[in-house]
């Protein structure tokens, strides 16, 4: 089972760029989308629909919004997750097929303003009793997406200089080491020995994509379940299609 999560930056600015023409050739069973910002009606052309498509759309018009393309059709669909604030912002979707679950999941960003910050953490707080239910809930899950927190100095190409800043906070840090620590779900990417300097994100300021100053915030979560299945990661930087870069995971699993 192979499963891409990709940040688009916009799903038609990606689109201008060969995302599609490049997501065709990777023969993905499930692409977790976030960032479309777009609303469905826009985005009527069919090179938005490969497969079964589904989207996730925010109340607030060109912002936010995640979406999931599918090879074959889940046994279900959830869109939220009956919190209001992250579902405003088209933060999650749930695809199901037999016991595995994939999510394609956006979480918000605090670096414009304290406010949002503030939001961020709620939002965190909120998910890691979610994601507590999900683990006793005998499901299997791949929840895929930007989680907009960098977990280790590895992680970060600056991590001196970001140790105060959205993203990079000991207290967003100290989130996933519960999530993954203590609560168990495991961090697909390193599941597998990885290349140094390995980033997902890097800012449109400066050189920062030429120098490799990035940011690994883009993420494969599996419930403890899953671990042991990961056979193949890649971050795909041929081409750039978004700020991020493409995260694909091979599975050692069958939907």
């Amino acid at each position: 089972m192979k499963i891409i999560t990709a940040n688009t930056n916009g799903i038609r600015a990606a689109a201008k760029k060969g995302f599609f023409d490049w997501l065709e050739k990777q023969d993905a069973d499930v692409t977790c989308i976030q960032e479309t910002k777009a609303q469905v009606h826009q985005l009527e052309d069919p090179i938005f629909h490969p497969g079964f498509s589904y989207y996730n759309d925010a109340v607030k018009k060109g912002y936010s919004g995640t979406a999931l393309y599918c090879k074959r059709e889940p046994d279900d669909l959830i869109s939220g997750t009956g919190y209001e604030t992250f579902d405003s912002e088209g933060r999650y979707l749930e695809a199901k097929f037999g016991n595995l679950s994939v999510i394609s999941l956006y979480m918000p960003s605090g670096s414009a303003k304290d406010e949002r910050q503030l939001i961020k953490y709620e939002c965190m707080d909120f998910f890691m009793n979610l994601m507590e239910e999900m683990k006793s809930s005998g499901r299997d899950y791949i929840i895929c997406g930007d989680w907009n927190i960098a977990h280790k100095n590895e992680d970060i190409r600056n991590w001196k200089g970001n140790k105060k800043n959205s993203g990079f906070l000991p207290e967003e840090r100290a989130w996933l080491d519960t999530l993954f620590d203590d609560v168990g779900f495991v961090d697909a990417f390193r599941e597998l020995e990885q290349e140094e300097h390995s980033y997902t994100w890097w800012s449109n300021r400066g050189q920062a994509y030429a120098n490799n100053t990035g940011w690994r915030i883009d993420y494969h979560v599996l419930s403890p379940s899953l671990k042991g299945t990961v056979k193949k990661t890649e971050i795909y930087k041929d081409e750039k299609f978004s700020d991020h870069a493409p995260l694909i995971i091979d599975y050692d699993y069958d939907i």
